[in-house]
């Protein structure tokens, strides 16, 4: 019989809809009712390509017995960490303090007031590797609540107030300058892998955000080896079985510093940032291999993740069936030399074992390798390798395929809607325009309310019962803005200033600091507030990029203070961990260049206005925002440019023209091309 879980918008939810625990959502009612019962709550907290939470799930959570203790001894609730990050993120935080390590899924044990006690992240079914079994936890937990609680009560009470002092009460060290910046950059250096490419060791993870940062320090300081670290690391990745070569896409991360053998997991927001990485490392170097990833990763994006209502699934599985039926991590993905050559024949098999890394030994497990483009190859058939590749690809589609995550996250679909309409205004891609397009307008319809308010999560075009946190206005906005900028279309100006107007109101606390959680949102024992970055940009940075960039396309002066003001922590951060703040030194090198702000006026239509409005898109000053219409701007009801940057902009001699100003001065306004480069090239 189906638990409470049944009608979860989740699917990592509904995936233990059918688990004999009596799992609870995260609501109210879970905590009155271990009130009621006087036991403690059990928080589960996973999401569903989450591989080690499969496994907690199949050999405790179905297990009869184990779950009838839970539910005779504890309140049992199930969390999907993507859906309710912010308790997600108060919950780790206590992990973390307590065990000095965290992950997924993630145990905790907790009083009916939500306070926890006691931690832990994956037990196994019996005791092995020095850990307990989670039955021992589950009797060990029960037995200090009924014989032990005064002293289960002090440990709550001093976590709680542990956690309270860690506030960040303000951001406010004034905004970032040169010397922060380089020092980050040396501090970059220093952990860069010079062998591998990346930075840090294994498990080493895609660093899309730092290297944005790195892309915009060359653009504006011309520093060589800011450009060397970003275009090495973006290489080493595309060759590496982090890349699938096959069918494009980023899976997690590389669980070794080679990025051999990667977690197979292929996430939305990894391929939306590393989409627009490899394109904006095209737009800064002409590389043909950044221009392929870029592209292979958005058509992944679109052919693997695009769903029915024109939105963005949230991931795929890292486990799916292999060849004998058993449920394994990487199956679709690898390969052996005899699975080549019955797919490729002797000949081919050969070709394409060398070319793609594949040996006898195996570089995964059970003889299967991951397929890698090795360097040294030469010149390769590129005619055979497509070949190659065409009947590859035919014999994996007919492999079972891993679990999609069709849940819509707010957050990770602005994400992607930057990606689609960069990539396709870069590489004259329509289509990828017009599918950011549909997503954005998925958001506004399903996800925004009368209030413009946002939810966080949607599935099948019925939205989720939580509200949206700090990254969902950020990182939509975002979206919205690249989405003007490259459409022309200024109703996306409107909106992204509708989600930062609600950011001022409702998230900024007192010296610019920002909140990850609304002032109006569910009270959870602590107020959650993260300026650094972990797989996606922070809810804090994101934001402030966002009202940056709003302000520089309305002049509005409340967006720009809002947006220094959270930069104070980067200040503080960016030279001690860079790693951790990528999109926050991004951000502060768009503020030190001002960001540029370009008009293109001119006729739709019209061969120069498009060229003009191609060229300021492909300038690489930090952070420039682009607004493109015809002269005055197109006409709203109330009278006013839909674009505040084209008004008083006429055409030249009745010709289209480009206005380029930064830090309030101007340079002449020009009809040529060549001229709007030079305009667009940052010195220092």
């Amino acid at each position: 019989m189906p638990n409470r879980l049944a009608h979860a918008t989740s699917p990592y939810l509904l995936q233990h809809a059918d688990n004999p625990v009596d799992w609870w959502p995260w609501e109210p009612g879970a905590f009155e009712e271990a009130r009621r019962r006087d036991v403690p709550v059990f928080l589960s907290v996973g999401y569903s390509a989450c591989h080690w939470c499969h496994v907690l799930a199949h050999e405790s959570f179905e297990n009869e017995a184990t779950a009838a203790y839970m539910n005779e001894h504890f309140v049992n609730i199930k969390v999907d960490r993507e859906e309710r990050p912010d308790v997600d993120a108060v919950y780790m935080e206590a992990v973390q303090a307590a065990t000095g390590q965290g992950g997924w899924p993630m145990s905790v044990f907790l009083d009916a007031e939500g306070q926890p006690f006691y931690f832990g992240t994956y037990f196994p079914p019996v005791p092995r590797h020095g850990m307990p079994s989670f039955r021992q936890v589950l009797e060990g937990v029960s037995s200090a609540w009924t014989d032990r609680r005064e002293e289960v009560g002090e440990v709550a009470d001093r976590i709680v107030g542990e956690l309270a002092g860690r506030s960040l009460a303000g951001a406010g060290q004034g905004t970032p300058g040169e010397e922060e910046l380089a020092q980050a950059l040396l501090a970059l250096t220093r952990d860069y892998d010079e062998r591998h490419g990346g930075f840090g060791g294994a498990p080493k993870f895609p660093a899309s955000m730092v290297v944005e940062f790195l892309l915009r320090h060359h653009a504006r300081t011309g520093a060589e080896g800011a450009l060397q670290m970003a275009a090495d690391t973006c290489e080493a990745m595309a060759r590496g079985g982090i890349y699938d070569q096959l069918g494009g896409g980023f899976a997690r991360y590389s669980v070794d510093r080679e990025w051999v053998v990667p977690h197979f997991e292929k996430m939305l927001y990894d391929n939306a940032l590393l989409c627009r990485t490899y394109a904006r490392l095209w737009r800064a170097t002409g590389s043909d291999l950044a221009r392929r990833v870029a592209l292979e990763t958005a058509d992944f994006m679109v052919r693997e993740l695009r769903t029915a209502e024109g939105g963005f699934a949230s991931a795929l599985d890292a486990d799916s069936d292999d060849s004998s039926g058993k449920h394994v991590e990487g199956a679709y993905y690898v390969w052996t030399p005899a699975q080549l050559r019955d797919v490729l024949g002797e000949d081919d098999a050969e070709f394409a074992a060398r070319y793609f890394g594949v040996t006898e030994a195996g570089t995964f497990e059970e003889g299967a390798s991951v397929l890698q483009l090795p360097q040294g190859e030469g010149v390769v058939d590129a005619a055979r390798v497509e070949s190659v590749r065409g009947r590859l690809v035919g014999a994996r589609d007919a492999r079972p395929r891993p679990e999609r995550d069709d849940k819509i996250v707010a957050a990770w679909n602005g994400l992607a809607i930057a990606a689609l309409a960069e990539t396709g205004a870069y590489f004259e891609r329509p289509d990828l325009v017009e599918r950011a397009t549909e997503a954005a307008d998925l958001l506004v319809r399903v996800h925004m309310d009368e209030t413009r308010r946002l939810a966080r999560t949607s599935k099948d075009g019925r939205v989720g019962a939580n509200a949206g946190v700090l990254e969902d206005y950020g990182d939509v906005a975002e979206g919205f803005l690249a989405l003007a900028g490259v459409t022309g279309e200024g109703v996306w100006l409107d909106f992204a200033g509708f989600l930062l107007d609600t950011v001022l109101d409702q998230f900024v606390g007192e010296g610019g600091a920002l909140y990850d959680t609304a002032h109006d949102a569910e009270p959870l024992i602590r107020r959650p507030q993260d300026p650094t970055d972990n797989a996606t940009p922070s809810g804090w940075t994101s934001a402030a990029g966002a009202l940056l960039s709003c302000a520089a396309h309305t002049g509005s002066e409340a967006h720009r203070t809002a947006a220094e003001g959270a930069l104070g922590v980067v200040k503080a951060l960016g030279p001690r961990a860079p790693r951790f703040i990528g999109w926050g030194l991004a951000v502060a090198e768009a503020l030190l260049d001002g960001p540029h702000e370009v008009a293109v006026v001119g006729p739709r239509g019209d061969a120069a206005t498009a060229e003009l409005h191609r060229t300021a898109l492909l300038g690489t000053a930090p952070g420039a925002v682009v607004a493109v219409g015809e002269p005055e701007g197109d006409q709203q009801a109330d009278g006013e440019a839909e674009f505040p940057l084209l008004a008083g902009r006429p055409l030249v001699n009745g010709r289209a023209a480009a206005y380029v100003c930064r830090g309030f001065v101007c340079a002449a306004p020009t009809t040529e091309v060549d001229v709007l480069k030079e305009q667009l090239t940052v010195r220092v």
